[in-house]
């Protein structure tokens, strides 16, 4: 899958565990104009959300996140990145176990390479224990399936949205008032 940002926008892959967190909180910063749960960073040729959660593909589930940096400064998003999820943690976010759920930041290049080198180096000062985030090459991106896309807004009922998606809403609220747009991305 291929992505061409508007002319000034940028886009991002993150991971930082199950994408509907990280899919979730993005979609309400200003500045961001379009939200993808991906599948990258594996070895195999395809990627299916059966087949990532085997372990077997050496993906993991993603964000690709197109924003405008006048609106949204990199520095700003990568914060939020660093602090709704325990970059801490190796191949784990609470009860999501697996190396689909790693911390990883995947660039395109080496100038992205060392901005994200940065802003690893910024977020450590946050935490007692070493970042395990790992900075991987962009390869090849595989979108997830429609049911995972903006999943938070269409599934409130879950009960991961309660227990795990909600307070990192209410902590991005909190934390992150001014860059917040008023209503969340649709998607």
């Amino acid at each position: 899958m291929s992505e061409t940002p508007t002319t000034g926008h940028r886009t991002m892959v993150l991971a930082a565990g199950c994408f509907w967190c990280l899919d979730s909180l993005v979609r309400r910063l200003r500045g961001v104009t379009r939200v993808r749960s991906v599948y990258t960073g594996g070895s195999a040729e395809t990627a299916t959300y059966r087949a990532v959660c085997s372990g077997t593909t050496d993906h993991a589930e993603g964000v690709q996140i197109t924003f405008d940096p006048e609106q949204l400064p990199a520095e700003v998003l990568l914060d939020v990145f660093f602090t709704s999820h325990d970059p801490t943690s190796l191949n784990r976010q609470g009860a999501d176990v697996g190396p689909q759920y790693r911390s990883a930041m995947f660039f395109r290049d080496e100038a992205e390479r060392l901005e994200f080198q940065t802003a690893i180096k910024r977020a450590q000062s946050h935490y007692d224990r070493p970042i395990v985030t790992t900075l991987e090459p962009l390869g090849e991106v595989f979108e997830a399936e429609p049911e995972h896309q903006d999943f938070y807004a269409r599934r409130p009922d879950v009960g991961y949205c309660w227990v795990v998606i909600d307070p990192k809403v209410a902590a991005l609220r909190r934390s992150y008032e001014p860059w917040l747009r008023e209503e969340p991305l649709a998607g």
